[in-house]
């Protein structure tokens, strides 16, 4: 049976403080600097940094997907067809993951970087082309966990002061991560299929 009490003068209060600031004063901020978007004062991040560190993400992921699209093209031998086709699925999924990083990256105010002469530098992982399919698996898993332990620094890094960065960054790093084991199950197959031969 619910109780009749009536609530505490304490419980009172709670349920009277509202949960957000002052609503006059949010409505003022938010049309103080309307020219930010996304970005409001309740913003902890620095966000030129931020920025910064999504373009070199940006870069990643654009020569991630250059090196798999080649991977893809230049596959050949007995196994060729299937390990192509997980090449073409991890190019079309680090270009969604360039497209994420490149919208966040104007949501916070700055402009992506897509200018191929710096791509290469700012690049975590490398462009290696690799002579065979076993190389080119090889190559991939290297750039897959490159791309994990960066973002994952990247991620502790963001903490609590870009959250919606952070669930981004969050997001492509469990994409990465199943990369990763794909990479590694093709390379162990492959592996096997050549001691075989």
């Amino acid at each position: 049976m619910p109780s009749t009490n009536p609530p505490s003068k304490n419980k009172q209060a709670q349920t009277d403080r509202p949960f957000l600031s002052d609503i006059k004063e949010l409505r003022r901020r938010a049309r103080e600097h309307m020219e930010m978007g996304a970005v409001t004062s309740a913003y902890k991040a620095d966000r030129e940094k931020v920025i910064s560190i999504l373009n070199e993400v940006l870069a990643t992921e654009i020569v991630c997907v250059l090196r798999y699209k080649r991977h893809y093209y230049m596959a050949s031998g007995i196994h060729a067809q299937a390990v192509a086709d997980e090449f073409l699925e991890h190019a079309k999924e680090e270009q969604e993951h360039a497209d994420i990083v490149a919208e966040r990256i104007t949501q916070l105010g700055g402009e992506p970087d897509f200018n191929p002469e710096g791509l290469a530098m700012k690049s975590h992982s490398q462009y290696v082309e690799g002579k065979s399919l076993l190389d080119m698996v090889r190559e991939d898993l290297v750039a897959e966990r490159i791309a994990v332990e960066s973002y994952s620094e990247i991620i502790r890094y963001l903490g609590d002061d870009d959250p919606t960065t952070r669930l981004a960054m969050e997001q492509i790093m469990s994409k990465e991560e199943e990369h990763a084991d794909d990479m590694k199950d093709l390379l162990e197959r492959l592996g096997h299929e050549e001691t075989k031969a």
